[in-house]
């Protein structure tokens, strides 16, 4: 049977080059980076060059950069890591309805601990206005936290404008940047950003290890507690394999980006209108500000999960979301957000195309669709009325 792989948003295959790169940190090149010896400084060299190579990909120092599990964690750390080096009286946390769960959950926990906390409504996009940010700022504010891109429905947040409206109010911007890394550019020294977070697995590198970028001069309080590494800021001996992939796969995603976001824009733009054309298909997110590679629809009178079920059957690998809540049988907090009804919502497919997709890939996708949704609306009472 065909396999086609379109749920690059969830993760993306390790490239060949990423894992020829960690091979010898798997085997013969085991030492801690932390120990005094060969075996100890040949590690912490390779972790040099990682920190090295992915600041210059982000357009920041090297010693700006943190290490850290993934994007969960990196984003924990930026949102906690603030609020507990906030001064007495400054309590008060931005974010936005639609932001991950790894935001969301962090800032609604930091809210039950008794910080003040306000989520931004968005538009039918999915989108945060400057404005928006800028009102509900106050002289408690102490963190803005607006992702980059969101990972449901692809919308691209003015970021830069929320960050200079941050800067303009002497507040912290923090960015979830996990799905932008290999589509935006980024260039940390000159863009208004304090925190920003990332993770390896969403640009083809190995899964378990990301970065917390961290601004020269912010407060940044530890949660975690126990050895001196990445500044105490993340203690623990360094996942060598992990951290020397993530410095190749960043490498290889902001090179190859200008040629990447040209082939994924092609396949986007012969996959939606052959997705609208199969009739009752409505397109989430912003139609023009939104990453090359993500297509969110609404199948309108037929269920997400029994369509993804279907086109796995014939091959086509799918989501109906983030895939941190594919075991949830609720609907998209994203879409819901953006004003979709519940029936709407749970509808949803998301395609997320990657280097490796064809527009055979598309072609072959679309009549799956357009077969396998023509025959669950005949089943579907709803439909029928």
């Amino acid at each position: 049977m065909k396999r086609i792989y379109m749920d690059h948003g969830a993760t993306t295959p390790m490239r060949e080059e990423v894992l020829e790169a960690m091979l010898p940190f798997l085997g013969e090149k085991y030492g801690n980076p932390s120990s005094l010896h060969f075996f100890g400084r040949e590690s912490l060299k390779a972790l040099d060059v990682a920190r090295e190579k992915t600041a210059s990909c982000l357009g920041c120092a090297p010693e700006e950069i943190l290490f850290t599990s993934g994007g969960t964690e990196a984003n924990n750390l930026a949102i906690i890591g603030v609020a507990k080096g906030s001064p007495p009286g400054k309590n008060h946390i931005i974010t936005s309805a639609v932001e991950h769960h790894a935001v969301l959950d962090t800032v609604k926990f930091l809210g039950k601990s008794g910080y003040d906390i306000t989520i931004l409504p968005v538009d039918e996009y999915g989108m945060v206005s400057p404005q928006q940010v800028e009102d509900a700022i106050t002289e408690q504010t102490i963190l803005v936290s607006i992702m980059t891109a969101n990972n449901e429905v692809g919308t691209i947040m003015p970021f830069e404008e929320i960050g200079g409206v941050c800067r303009e109010k002497g507040v912290y911007f923090h960015t979830d940047a996990v799905q932008a890394i290999g589509h935006i550019h980024f260039n940390l020294q000159s863009q208004p950003i304090d925190f920003l977070s990332l993770s390896a697995h969403k640009f083809y590198g190995p899964k378990g290890v990301g970065v917390l970028y961290q601004r020269r001069k912010t407060k940044l309080e530890q949660i975690c507690y126990g050895g001196g590494q990445e500044r105490k800021l993340r203690p623990g001996t360094e996942n060598m394999p992990g951290i020397v992939g993530l410095g190749k796969a960043i490498e290889l995603a902001v090179a190859n980006m200008p040629a990447n976001r040209e082939k994924l824009l092609r396949l986007r733009d012969q996959l939606i209108p052959g997705l609208l054309r199969i009739g009752d298909v409505r397109l989430n997110g912003h139609p023009e500000k939104r990453l090359p590679g993500n297509i969110n629809v609404s199948v309108l009178f037929v269920e997400g999960e029994s369509l993804l079920l279907h086109l796995d059957l014939k091959g086509i690998a799918l989501s109906s979301g983030s895939a941190c809540t594919a075991g949830s049988l609720d609907p998209s907090h994203v879409l819901l957000a953006m004003g979709l009804d519940h029936q709407t919502a749970q509808g949803s497919l998301r395609f997320t195309l990657g280097r490796d997709n064809t527009p055979e890939d598309i072609d072959y996708t679309l009549e799956a669709v357009r077969e396998t949704a023509h025959n669950l609306r005949a089943m579907s009472p709803i439909y029928r009325k």
